[in-house]
């Protein structure tokens, strides 16, 4: 009984995907019975792997040290999301310049929020290169309109938290409907992130041709006793997944192995500035 299997190093950290039939992938086990999706189960199915690929991106282009960002507008201020964007997209394309002066490039994901009772807020995630110093200074002298708040990449609670967040609806969005006080065009932008064009991009690393049968082994052994880490890395014991697919009757298993000593635990995060 063959089973598939995907395999996402991104350095320091490494995603596995399993596919297979029946609980194990043994001899003789068939498929579970395939479901019709709905709607709203194909809205889910889809914000789950909306949100893989930009902690994959986020893990490609970002390291522990770069900047989690919130910037903000004086109490009362009341604007459109297309003005809160124009703001941004300004102060974006001057951090861009100062990057380009010391021979860096600026990337960035962001998503704008705009709450129920029109408060601003815009959260920006931005690389931080070793060789500008004091990048918070700034940032905040660029924005100039109100405070901003700074949070490590590490500090906010690692990659998955980070894009879960990124790619899904917020508390106060939970559903759309609930974000009805607001234009349409601010709806969809508040229900969106964006990113710099110049991130690299998972399938442009992994391509079409990341699956892999294998034929002559089943799933068994690594289920019932746990994925064993190749040497120098740990599983993520909160990463393992296991269940079935029930739209395409499939079972499936994930799990990340992590670095245990990242090559980037030598840098001294004080002199990115």
């Amino acid at each position: 009984m063959a089973y598939f299997k995907k395999t996402y190093d991104m350095g320091d950290v490494i995603d596995y995907e399993y596919s297979f039939v029946g609980n194990y992938g043994a001899k003789g086990e068939k498929r579970a019975a395939r479901v019709k999706a709905t709607p709203e189960q194909i809205a889910r199915q889809n914000l789950t792997n909306k949100a893989k690929r930009v902690r994959r991106t986020i893990i490609l282009n970002f390291h522990p040290w770069d900047l989690w960002l919130t910037l903000k507008y004086p109490r009362g201020t009341r604007k459109t999301s297309k003005e809160v964007l124009k703001d941004v997209q300004d102060w974006t394309e001057k951090l861009r310049k100062r990057y380009k002066r010391a021979g860096e490039q600026l990337k960035w994901i962001r998503r704008i929020e705009i709450g129920r009772y029109g408060g601003i807020h815009v959260h920006i995630l931005i690389n931080r290169p070793r060789t500008i110093q004091n990048v918070d200074l700034i940032c905040k002298e660029l924005w100039g309109r109100a405070g901003i708040n700074f949070q490590s990449l590490r500090e906010e609670g690692g990659y998955e938290q980070l894009a879960d967040y990124l790619t899904k609806k917020s508390k106060d969005d939970e559903t759309e409907g609930q974000l009805s006080f607001l234009p349409e065009e601010d709806r969809k932008r508040c229900l969106s992130y964006s990113t710099s064009k110049n991130l690299v991009r998972p399938e442009d690393v992994f391509g079409k041709d990341n699956e892999k049968k294998y034929s002559h082994w089943t799933m068994r052994k690594i289920i019932q006793e746990g994925p064993k880490p190749r040497e120098g890395f740990y599983i993520d014991k909160n990463s393992i997944r296991t269940g079935v697919n029930r739209y395409n009757g499939m079972s499936y298993f994930y799990y990340t192995e992590i670095r245990i000593k990242s090559k980037w635990e030598t840098v001294n995060a004080g002199d990115c500035g």
